[in-house]
């Protein structure tokens, strides 16, 4: 089958062709093309999104990237026009939360108007859960093939999802069977690393801010030795974050700093920064896969881009002979692509009743 994704939950405007298959119980997946407009540049003097600019911007957007997806998809330049793609498509897929309120709106009346226009089939698609799926993606126009022996492989798992807006840890029996284990109490991951980086003086969005600064103290000795940070709820005996100890705690020590060094110690900032919450990350997230005994480990979210954290927990999965699954780059960020994914599995297990535009709504606090 032939689904079209699409995404607006935050600040990312975008919209994915997948084609989808179920064969014999195995399952095979193409990523036909994806689209991906962000608004970086608009939100950046804020230090953070803003709803009504993003909202904004996905209208002004949707319908040109829309069109620009049909136009350079693959299929097109093989079967003969945006006509023919649009007849084939047979499901929509729209993220309808978690998100911000004003901008999961765009997507899903945009989605509403193309499902009713063109009489197609819409689902609406759990946002997190798109971030959990994401590890099943190949580049655009390879094929993945998943079988029921890769599933036995993977499962039972524990996700890590870890974002800007939220960082949550679940267990999966399997696809479309999870379960909420620990989340967090305050800021999230991705919020952390913004609210830290904008302590410093870095700029946004903190995450690859706050990396690129890190990776310099992590190659020079250190001109003057900071304190080390907290690693908040590091030791508790569940599976809950808590991250805006750590966002005070760098407040404080911050403008401790004599402000003739303010600038030579950013790096050495950042360096902790970075290593304080993927400590947490990591060990929080190998003591869950101890505890409920999973084979896997599945990361999804903007912050598994992070190098850092990827390299600790390929390492701790290692010695805990545990799997470990990370998403491509590309589909670390809000992405059509996942939508488009997990809109599938959704439609196979039979997740709505009804699939008409007229049942469709968006749920800004919607959990996975």
């Amino acid at each position: 089958m032939l689904i079209l994704g699409i995404e607006t939950s935050c600040d990312e405007t975008s919209i994915a062709l997948l084609k989808a298959d179920k064969k014999r119980a195995n399952f095979f997946i193409t990523p036909i093309k994806s689209i991906v407009s962000s608004q970086i540049k608009i939100h950046a003097p804020y230090g953070g999104v803003v709803p009504m600019l993003a909202s904004r911007e996905h209208v002004k957007n949707l319908d040109v990237i829309f069109n620009q997806v049909l136009k350079e998809s693959e299929k097109e330049k093989q079967e003969g026009g945006i006509k023919n793609i649009i007849s084939k498509i047979d499901l929509i897929a729209v993220t309808r939360g978690p998100g911000l309120i004003p901008a999961l709106l765009v997507g899903i009346n945009f989605s509403k108007t193309l499902a009713w226009s063109l009489k197609k089939k819409i689902i609406g698609v759990n946002h997190l859960e798109a971030h959990f799926l994401s590890f099943l993606l190949p580049n655009e126009g390879e094929r993945m093939v998943i079988t029921q022996k890769d599933l036995k492989r993977i499962f039972p798992a524990i996700g890590l999802i870890v974002s800007g807006g939220h960082t949550l840890l679940i267990y999966a029996k399997n696809i479309n069977d999870y379960m909420i284990i620990g989340e967090t109490r305050d800021d999230a991951a991705g919020e952390c690393f913004d609210k830290t980086s904008r302590i410093l003086g870095l700029g946004y969005p903190g995450g690859p801010a706050i990396s690129k600064e890190a990776e310099k103290g992590r190659i020079q000795n250190a001109e003057y030795k900071i304190q080390k940070l907290p690693r908040p709820m590091i030791d508790s005996q569940n599976f809950d974050f808590s991250f805006s100890g750590l966002k005070t705690a760098v407040l404080y020590a911050y403008k401790k700093i004599p402000p003739q060094l303010k600038r030579g110690v950013k790096k050495y900032f950042a360096k902790e920064i970075e290593d304080a919450i993927t400590d947490v990350l990591v060990k929080k997230t190998i003591l869950a896969a101890q505890k409920y005994q999973a084979k896997t480990i599945i990361l999804g979210g903007g912050v598994t881009a992070n190098k850092v954290l990827r390299e600790k927990i390929s390492k701790a999965a290692q010695e805990n002979n545990l799997n470990l699954y990370l998403p491509l780059l590309q589909y670390t960020t809000d992405n059509a692509m996942m939508v488009a994914l997990t809109g599938f599995f959704d439609f196979l297990n039979k997740k709505q009743n009804n699939y008409s535009w007229e049942n469709l709504e968006a749920d800004a606090n919607l959990i996975i």
